[in-house]
C-alpha cells in the first residue's frame, strides 16, 4: 500500500532569500511563488493533519512559517490550519478557551467560523449598497449589461 501525499501550502511571516529558499528545498522538495512568500509541499503522511505536522517539524529551524495549511478542502470542504502561537498567545487563547468550556481546538475552529461569517455577510452588505447606489443611477437592465460586459472582459474569465 502506498502513503498518500498532501499538497500543502506555506504562508510566510517575510519573504525568503534565495539563499534561505535554496537551504530550504535541500531538506523538503518546494515550489515557491514569485516573491517567496508562498511555497508549496507535497508531503507523504497517513492524514493531512499528520502531514501538516510534518512539515511544520520539519521546516521549523529552516523558514519563518507564519501558517501552514493544506492546499485542496477535504471531503467536507475545511481547509486545515497548522499556526504555532507564541507560548504567550498560547496560553491567552488556552485561558479564553477554558473559560468558554470548549477545548482549545473547537474555541479556535468556532472563532475562525464566526470571523469568516461575519466577513462574507459584510461583503454581501457592501455588495448590496453598492448595488443599490447603481440601481440609483441606472436601470436594471443596463446595469445587468454592464455587469455582463465587465466579466466578459475580466482577467483571467475565459469568453463564453
Amino acid at each position: 500500500m502506498t502513503m498518500p501525499h498532501h499538497a500543502l501550502d506555506i504562508t510566510l511571516a517575510r519573504p525568503l532569500t534565495p539563499a534561505e529558499l535554496h537551504r530550504a528545498t535541500r531538506t523538503v522538495p518546494l515550489a515557491a511563488n514569485h516573491d517567496a512568500t508562498h511555497l508549496l509541499a507535497v508531503v507523504p503522511a497517513k492524514t493531512p493533519g499528520k502531514a501538516l505536522n510534518r512539515l511544520r517539524h520539519q521546516t521549523a529551524r529552516l523558514l519563518p512559517v507564519d501558517v501552514i495549511t493544506t492546499h485542496y478542502p477535504d471531503p467536507n470542504g475545511q481547509i486545515l490550519l497548522n499556526v504555532d502561537f507564541p507560548p504567550a498567545t498560547h496560553a491567552d487563547l488556552q485561558a479564553a478557551a477554558d473559560s468558554a468550556g470548549q477545548p482549545l481546538r473547537l474555541f479556535l475552529e468556532l472563532a475562525l467560523h464566526r470571523a469568516l461569517a461575519r466577513h462574507a455577510a459584510e461583503e454581501a452588505d457592501r455588495l448590496d449598497r453598492a448595488v443599490q447606489h447603481l440601481l440609483a443611477h441606472t436601470t436594471a437592465p443596463h446595469l445587468l449589461a454592464a455587469l455582463g460586459r465587465a466579466l466578459t472582459h475580466a482577467p483571467g474569465v475565459a469568453p463564453c
